[in-house]
């Protein structure tokens, strides 16, 4: 095989396992945040992942197609950039709602301080609940993620480009490019879905510590397969 087309699909494996990394950082809170008796966004991880994916994906497009000759690591920051936007206006505007909608303090049932302002958790959970709101260290913890999730799938866009761009034309190979990432997107939220099992606050939360080395695992070679698909669909390989 040529060196490059491995390198592209260790770049992909590397680019699927970021976004499942990211999964585990986004304090993903599903139907009980949604009805404010967990901490976290009230939605699951693949619509999380896919969503500051996709704004990280079109971000990363726009300055490939905009900035001539944009180096990758350009491309990667605006990827991470935009991603970080919409996941930010997500948990902020959540934010609002939780505390002049439904009238909650935001508070953690995962430490008893946290981990970055120092403030007492324990003390603000209401009853019956495992926390609410989207306290300071669920916010960071999610800027980090959607972060590692817009490089993710602005690398995989920009490796996919690269292939596809020398074999149809350059409209062509970013629709391409960009729909290829967006299965790669879904793929690697599904994956770390069953480890989280439903709710997930975010790096302090011990289920982090526990399902991230498995996810991460699984979420390599899976993405690994689908580097080899994407290579296989250029005709990379010969038969």
């Amino acid at each position: 095989m040529d060196p490059t087309l491995l390198t592209n699909i260790l770049l992909i494996g590397l680019s699927g396992t970021l976004i499942c990394l990211a999964v585990h950082f986004i304090p993903v809170g599903g139907a009980p945040a949604a009805m404010a008796q967990a901490t976290g966004i009230g939605t699951g991880t693949v619509e999380l992942a896919a969503g500051s994916g996709l704004v990280g994906l079109i971000t990363a497009a726009y300055m490939y197609t905009n900035v001539e000759n944009a180096p990758m690591a350009l491309i990667l920051a605006a990827g991470a950039v935009g991603s970080m936007v919409m996941l930010a206006s997500t948990m902020f505007s959540g934010g609002l709602i939780y505390a002049y909608g439904v009238a909650v303090p935001f508070a953690s049932a995962q430490v008893k301080k946290d981990p970055i302002t120092g403030d007492r958790q324990d003390t603000y959970i209401s009853k019956g609940t495992q926390g609410q709101g989207l306290p300071t260290i669920c916010f960071v913890s999610g800027i980090v993620g959607a972060a590692l999730g817009g490089i993710g799938g602005a690398l995989i866009y920009y490796v996919l480009v690269g292939i596809y761009g020398q074999l149809i034309s350059a409209t062509s190979a970013a629709a391409v490019a960009g729909v290829f990432t967006l299965g790669v997107f879904y793929v690697n939220a599904v994956v770390p879905s069953y480890g989280v099992g439903g709710t997930i606050e975010g790096v302090h939360d011990p289920k982090f510590r526990r399902v991230v080395g498995k996810d991460i695992f699984t979420s390599f070679f899976v993405s690994i397969l689908c580097g080899l698909l994407a290579v296989l669909i250029a005709g990379g390989i010969s038969p």
